[in-house]
Formats: C-alpha cells, sequence, structure tokens
C-alpha cells in the first residue's frame, strides 16, 4: 500500500494525526495554487481554511486512483474555492482595456527567471486575466470549460488568455530589462 493510500485511509478513519499530516503534506502546495488566482495573503488564509474544511468534510467520497490523485483532487479544490471568493468578493472583472503593445511579442525566455517571480508577475495581472490564465494554463481546462465556469463566453476566454499571455510577456521582459540594468 502506498503512503498516500495509507495516510487517505488513516483520515477517512478519523485519524487526527494523519489529517495534520496531509494538511502538512499539501498546505505549500495548496498555497501556491491559492496565490495564482488570490493575492491578497488573508484572502489566501480564507480560500486554504475553506478549502481544507471541504476536503476533510468530503474525503469519505474521494475515490483513489492511483499516486497523485489526492494531490490533484486537494488542488482542484483550491482553485475552485479561489475561483468562488474571487466571485464573492466582486473582484472578479474581465476587463477589454488593453495597453498599446506589439501582438507579436515572441514568447519570452523564462530559463532564468524563478518560479517565484513568475508567480509574482501573473499576480499582478488584471483578475480576469489572471483566473483564465490559471485555470488555461495550469488546470488545464478548455475554453469551453472556462466559459462555462465562470458563466462567460468561449470567446471572451479566449481573448482574456491571449491578453494574458501578452501582458504577461511585457512584464517579464520589463522585468529582464529592469534587471540587466
Amino acid at each position: 500500500m502506498s503512503d498516500e493510500r495509507l495516510l487517505l485511509s488513516n483520515v477517512v478513519r478519523g485519524d487526527r494525526k494523519a489529517m495534520e499530516t496531509l494538511y502538512g503534506t499539501y498546505a505549500g502546495f495548496a498555497t501556491a495554487v491559492a496565490r495564482r488566482y488570490v493575492h491578497d495573503t488573508n484572502d489566501v488564509r480564507d480560500v486554504l481554511q475553506d478549502s481544507f474544511i471541504k476536503v476533510f468534510t468530503n474525503i469519505k467520497n474521494f475515490s483513489y486512483r492511483g499516486e497523485g490523485s489526492l494531490k490533484a483532487w486537494i488542488m482542484r479544490i483550491v482553485a475552485n474555492e479561489a475561483i468562488s471568493s474571487l466571485r464573492k468578493s466582486n473582484r472578479f472583472i474581465f476587463t477589454d482595456k488593453f495597453p498599446e503593445m506589439d501582438a507579436d511579442i515572441p514568447d519570452p525566455d523564462l530559463d532564468e527567471m524563478s518560479p517565484e517571480v513568475i508567480n509574482n508577475l501573473i499576480g499582478k495581472l488584471p483578475p480576469g486575466y489572471r483566473t483564465v490564465l490559471n485555470m488555461y494554463v495550469f488546470e488545464h481546462r478548455s475554453h469551453k470549460e472556462i466559459a462555462h465556469e465562470l458563466g462567460i463566453k468561449e470567446d471572451t476566454s479566449a481573448s482574456q488568455f491571449h491578453r494574458a499571455k501578452l501582458l504577461l510577456s511585457k512584464m517579464i521582459t520589463e522585468y529582464k530589462v529592469r534587471r540587466s540594468v
């Protein structure tokens, strides 16, 4: 029996030590996922709390599908809670305001950039851009799924993603220029 499967069965049985271990094992990953969507530290804490309440409440219904499936399930809950948090706080805004920039900006070279810097730059995107980018890139959802989840048109999802990519590329290029000076 894998460590993850053993941990899962102990949590389902109500073992408090196993619950602490589950939280300790996945809280860092969950924080990173929440921060991709929600930039305010207090909101991230709220998302984490609500997420783990859902995890512990619904874990008996979780169907184990092999190593990594528990982590994936938890991260999906965190992403959904972060999106719900944005919706509830009315910070879930899609914008057509788009800074002037070349639409043919090449994809930036990310080799020398830390994940923390990239996540920080993603966090500076407008909420609509950031949400669609995260759902498409990190959650591997289609524009049809994103549109359904967010109550927008598929074309809106695609355009928000395209604009997010362009703006993020510009921000990365500017970051690299500032660093090289």
